[in-house]
């Protein structure tokens, strides 16, 4: 993709997502590699005069992941879409013409170390990037209905997929080094959507911690102290429509629920 290309695809993507307008199309011309999806995300960041507050990072499954040489994916997640788990369930706004969906996730808060040094490669090294850990649900939305069926380049170059993130109660330290034991459960309208573990998840919520430490390294992107980073759908992905509710539950450590609403 030429750049007029790449700011075109970001200029729809924007103006789609701050209008809250459908793409019955793509915005002009798709992107073919992982470099040029990435190059739409980052102009479409920097046409936005908001803070990040985190990012997702989502699978690239079989046959894709050989073909683009990559296993994962990620995308911005805005400051404004952050929400705290309370008592009652969290209100959160997908685009109701597009796509949407919820993802039962691990939510881990970037700590970097204070000496700098190499990034980690290991999960011993990659906790000393973590300062906490939450359990947490994220809004996977977009004004382009297609997003999820035509590929990880498409959803790369539209933030990710990414529209919003619920971070819910703290999973206890002495847990951390057992994530992949933790059985979750997502139902939608009470009824069961999907139930699973991280164990069959790559290398994990750390590897997606540190997949997304190369990722911004490769992009120049310079990661900050606070960031949540949303580690993968452990049970799948499960489309949604306004009205409806998601309750996400993690075993003992507790649940995260929504409401579905429309965009305004």
């Amino acid at each position: 993709m030429d750049q007029g290309a790449i700011t075109q695809a970001a200029e729809g993507f924007v103006r789609a997502r701050r209008d809250n307008l459908p793409l019955p199309e793509y915005p002009g011309e798709r992107p073919c590699t992982l470099a040029d999806a990435y190059a739409v995300q980052d102009a479409s960041l920097a046409l936005w005069d908001k803070p990040i507050g985190g990012w997702k990072v989502g699978r690239v499954m079989p046959p894709q992941n050989a073909a683009l040489g990559a296993n994962r994916l990620a995308g911005p997640i805005f400051a404004e879409g952050i929400v705290a788990h309370e008592d009652v369930p969290a209100l959160m706004s997908v685009f109701t013409q597009g796509f949407a969906a919820v993802e039962a996730e691990f939510v881990l808060r970037l700590k970097l170390p204070e000496n700098g040094g190499p990034l980690p490669t290991n999960d011993d090294d990659t906790l000393e990037w973590i300062s906490d850990i939450r359990i947490g649900v994220e809004i996977a939305s977009s004004p382009y209905s297609r997003i999820n069926v035509e590929g990880p380049l498409v959803t790369i170059s539209d933030h990710g997929n990414n529209f919003g993130l619920i971070v819910g109660p703290q999973v206890p330290r002495e847990q951390w080094n057992s994530l992949c034991d933790i059985e979750v459960t997502v139902a939608v309208d009470g009824h069961k959507a999907g139930f699973a573990t991280t164990a069959g998840m790559l290398d994990g919520p750390l590897g997606a911690v540190r997949f997304l430490l190369e990722n911004m390294a490769d992009r120049a992107i310079i990661p900050q102290t606070g960031w949540w980073i949303s580690t993968g759908a452990i049970t799948g992905v499960h489309q949604v429509s306004a009205g409806q509710s998601a309750r996400a539950s993690f075993a003992s450590i507790g649940s995260v629920d929504c409401i579905i609403s429309a965009v305004t």
